[in-house]
């Protein structure tokens, strides 16, 4: 009997004492309940953020074992705001946000660039007027986002001074393209696909961010997000690098309806549409990066410029 009772004993005091060294020694099942949580990423009406609807809606984030929430926003502003209230995770998002959320000492890593680019387009009423025609016009920006940084290297790089246009500040994107359409504005810088939108319902392209090699566009999560949820992260960015292989190897026809619907695109965009060449996630340059924080310098927007080691990380990527 005595024998059985030791027995028994032995057994619950193993049972508890790996109960107890189960938290300390391995912190996994804490840190694997984290990993399992919800990533909410905020999404712009855009091309960069097409991947993570395809990822989605083709059930790519569930065969990665993630759960995404995608939220999206008209304007940058309300992006942002809801990152730094802490609704957000992550977000498709550019270089001068990063800054801009760093310096006001909200810590964020960009953590991949992305693939859209930018166009500036003049009104139907325009005509087919070229870039010098738009001294003394309207042009409608979003101030101090990535919309005014392209306009502003657009103009620089066809030696037209800032000063000798008119900016327009429009934040919310699709306001800026009905207002384009209309001819009540003279040009204005917009996201693709809004830009081939506004082109195809009748207002004239001038250029592109392509042209001038300008990617000031990435993907950017909360620093705590990159330390909690690195495992997710990569997840997330697997199921983002299917998507893009979806979207580069199949027929525009098969998703052309879905990716218009589920990214709130107007319906023009079923024929305006032109993807980019989306490319499986990787870091933006350093150039891009100095680029970037150069104009915010010049603009007096930060105090000092980042180093890119400070603003990018590749600890997410798979």
């Amino acid at each position: 009997m005595r024998k059985i009772i030791w027995f028994a004993l032995n057994i619950l005091l193993t049972g508890i004492l790996l109960a107890g060294c189960g938290d300390a020694a391995n912190p996994a099942g804490t840190a694997d309940k984290k990993e399992n949580s919800t990533v909410v990423i905020g999404l712009m009406p855009d091309t960069d953020s097409l991947p993570f609807i395809i990822a989605r809606e083709k059930g790519f984030f569930a065969e990665e074992g993630v759960e995404v929430r995608l939220q999206p926003f008209k304007s940058a502003m309300d992006r942002d705001a809801a990152l730094q209230s802490g609704n957000l995770d992550g977000a498709v998002s550019d270089l001068l946000a990063a800054a801009f959320a760093k310096a006001g000492g909200f810590n964020v890593k960009v953590t991949s660039r992305t693939d859209g680019s930018y166009r500036l387009v003049t009104a139907p009423a325009e005509g087919n007027a070229d870039l010098l025609a738009l001294r003394g016009k309207e042009i409608a920006v979003s101030k101090n986002t990535i919309i005014e940084y392209v306009t502003d290297r657009i103009l620089s790089a066809n030696q037209i001074f800032e000063d000798s246009v008119k900016k327009v500040v429009i934040p919310q994107i699709p306001t800026r393209l009905e207002l384009l359409q209309q001819s009540k504005l003279a040009a204005a810088t917009l996201p693709e696909p809004m830009g081939s939108i506004a082109v195809h319902n009748g207002c004239h392209y001038l250029v592109s961010s392509n042209e001038l090699g300008i990617n000031p566009g990435i993907m950017l999560f909360t620093e705590n997000a990159v330390k909690t949820k690195k495992d997710s992260l990569r997840a997330v960015y697997r199921a983002y690098n299917k998507a893009v292989r979806y979207l580069r190897e199949t027929p525009r026809a098969e998703y052309i309806d879905l990716a218009v619907e589920k990214s709130g695109f107007p319906p023009a965009a079923r024929e305006a549409l032109a993807l980019p060449d989306y490319q499986e996630a990787r870091l933006p340059s350093e150039k891009d990066v100095a680029e970037c924080m150069a104009w915010l310098k010049e603009k007096d927007l930060i105090g000092q410029p980042y180093a890119y080691q400070e603003l990018v990380t590749g600890d997410c990527l798979p």
